[in-house]
């Protein structure tokens, strides 16, 4: 089939090279290059460059706008395929190719519609999780699903890891339907349930509620890991936490927030049992062992995060 892609971060990229392998993909549609690092340089998209790296000719735009949306119909493409690109597919765009466009999410719709579902998965603790391919139609990721996968998620898993896993799934499981919607073998039902909405995540969503459960804490910090990023403040200053695991048995019990050395590691006090804190980055240093930041500290006595 003759395909576009519409990708930008770097779970996109195996459904990318996926397709790429079997379809022809006439062109790859991404956001801008943008600033990274502290020289703030203009890095393309993890799309951008596999696309080049393929010789794919690839189309930047923050916006679908009617320029893009020209460019796009003059390629003519059977299909449009959309994972994770950042921005809506609306009329005409959305009925330019002649079997419209598919989307690959990672969540098991209709839970978790929307930009950031595999993080508010881990943040309510949900024990499984997958992904789905489905048809775009205007309103959000609400159209009929074509196939799914389901993962029951690790117990130590972050956003990122998971996603990792479900970018590779999910490439099979699009390719999958690609090759069907080609055959003309294709077939799809209506979402099933309530729907749950997995907005966008900001600063204060990696802030670290010490007064939740031990479950709550630990969902929260994996789900926002390793964006935005979790955090709390200690003795004044911002500190981000990177990684942390349930505290061993026998752990003493302590107010939620509260910090303590335990058997040369470091506890933090949750609503319910503590936890270790494990990797943590103070402000303006590199990550380090969290034993390593307390020994660094200027007053020993316990500290509170808030």
């Amino acid at each position: 089939m003759r395909l576009v892609f519409a990708g930008t971060p770097e779970p996109a990229v195996p459904s990318l090279r996926r397709l790429a392998s079997a379809h022809d993909v006439v062109a790859v549609i991404t956001r801008r290059d943008a600033p990274l690092g502290r020289r703030r340089v203009l890095t393309p998209s993890p799309v951008a460059a596999a696309a080049e790296e393929l010789g794919i000719p690839v189309i930047r735009a923050d916006r679908l706008d009617p320029t893009v949306t020209s460019e796009i119909a003059a390629l003519q493409p059977e299909l449009g395929v959309i994972v994770a690109y950042g921005g809506l597919v609306r009329e005409p765009l959305l009925s330019t190719p002649a079997h419209g466009w598919i989307n690959l999410h990672f969540s098991l719709l209709p839970r978790w519609r929307g930009a950031a579902p595999v993080q508010h998965a881990l943040i309510a603790g949900d024990a499984r999780t997958g992904a789905s391919v489905f048809q775009l139609v205007p309103e959000l990721d609400a159209g009929d699903v074509f196939g799914e996968l389901a993962l029951d998620v690790p117990p130590d898993a972050t956003a990122g890891s998971l996603l990792a896993a479900l970018a590779d799934d999910g490439a099979e499981l699009l390719a999958d339907v690609v090759d069907a919607i080609a055959a003309g073998s294709a077939a799809s039902h209506p979402q099933v349930g309530e729907p749950t909405y997995a907005s966008k995540l900001g600063d204060d969503d990696g802030r670290i509620r010490w007064d939740e459960s031990t479950d709550a804490v630990m969902g929260r910090i994996r789900g926002v890991t390793p964006e935005p990023g979790a955090h709390t403040t200690i003795a004044g200053a911002r500190l981000k936490v990177l990684a942390v695991a349930p505290a061993p048995a026998g752990a003493p019990q302590l107010a939620p927030g509260a910090l303590a050395l335990h058997e040369g590691r470091v506890l933090a006090g949750t609503a319910s049992a503590p936890i270790l804190l494990e990797t943590v980055q103070p402000a303006g240093k590199g990550a380090m062992r969290a034993a390593d930041w307390w020994r660094g500290l200027r007053d020993p006595a316990p500290v509170v995060g808030s």
